[in-house]
């Protein structure tokens, strides 16, 4: 299958600015489950400076700086990515190790294999992934013993999904993890956060990934241009296995559906568009994607 995918991001600043400088992490990278045939950037005004280059994380990276006066911003990138086939052989490898008892694969993780070390790298908390929050005691309800690793992180996927209510403007950004905790209530990246401060907790390496999902209008409807947004989900490090995703916002294991922009230990390592502005005035945002399979 081969999706286009047009993601928009427009500024409107409310008196006129003189310089911007600005990193946006919107090309999909290419990878075992997909690849990103092309990408194109357009950004209106045209910039002074503008620069590509790979992330710690392998992101693809646009820098880019507009040093005269403007009143807007405009960041279309328009790319056509093709979803490759790997549902087979990730099903036999889950199939052959995701019946290990979980604790037994925590401690298969600090054997000296170098792709176990690199994976270790996204064990440790971050300021978005705290374990605080009661975070711990309610991995644990998931991680009970000798639960199977795949059963005990599909089960924690299942649970975030039932316990947690999908409210868009509850939560921004800066929304500490422990009143999600509490509040259960957010969006995709909250409950990316809350999956990835849970395995964490119980020693998982756990990753943040950013992207988009295919919405499919109901039958005789006819899809809307730009209806569509950026999601999230998390994935977790299994031996033997490899990463393996998981979306708890729509209670399902990633497939077809769904399209890799990147991934970092959580969402301000793969921010979509973040910079500074030389302004003291408000600006306007708003952001319009779609999605569409065109093959």
């Amino acid at each position: 299958m081969v999706f286009k995918v047009v993601h928009k991001t427009a500024y409107i600043y409310h008196e006129p600015i003189s310089l911007c400088h600005n990193m946006a992490r919107l090309i999909p990278r290419s990878n075992h489950q997909q690849l990103c045939i092309k990408s194109t950037v357009n950004i209106d005004p045209i910039p002074d400076v503008i620069d590509e280059f790979e992330d710690f994380f392998g992101n693809k990276v646009i820098y880019f700086a507009i040093q005269r006066e403007h009143k807007s911003l405009l960041v279309t990138v328009s790319s056509e990515i093709e979803r490759l086939s790997f549902e087979d052989n990730q099903q036999h490898l889950i199939q052959q190790y995701g019946k290990t008892p979980w604790e037994e694969a925590r401690m298969q993780l600090y054997q000296p294999i170098l792709e176990y070390i690199d994976a270790r790298q996204y064990v440790p908390e971050t300021a978005a992934t705290s374990f605080d929050g009661g975070i711990t005691e309610y991995a644990l309800q998931s991680f009970k013993s000798g639960r199977s690793i795949y059963d005990a992180v599909y089960n924690l996927m299942e649970r975030i999904h039932q316990d947690f209510q999908f409210k868009a403007g509850f939560t921004t950004v800066a929304t500490p993890i422990s009143v999600i905790m509490k509040q259960r209530k957010g969006v995709c990246q909250d409950f990316a956060h809350v999956g990835i401060a849970c395995l964490r907790s119980m020693g998982f390496p756990a990753r943040y990934v950013s992207g988009y999902i295919e919405t499919v209008p109901p039958e005789g409807v006819e899809k809307l241009m730009g209806v569509d947004a950026s999601h999230a989900w998390f994935s977790v490090f299994i031996p033997n296995i490899g990463w393996l995703d998981f979306d708890p916002t729509n209670n399902m294991i990633p497939s077809n559906q769904h399209i890799n922009i990147g991934w970092g230990r959580d969402y301000f390592d793969i921010t979509p568009l973040k910079g500074v502005i030389l302004s003291s005035s408000p600006h306007q945002l708003s952001v319009s994607v779609d999605v569409r399979r065109v093959k």
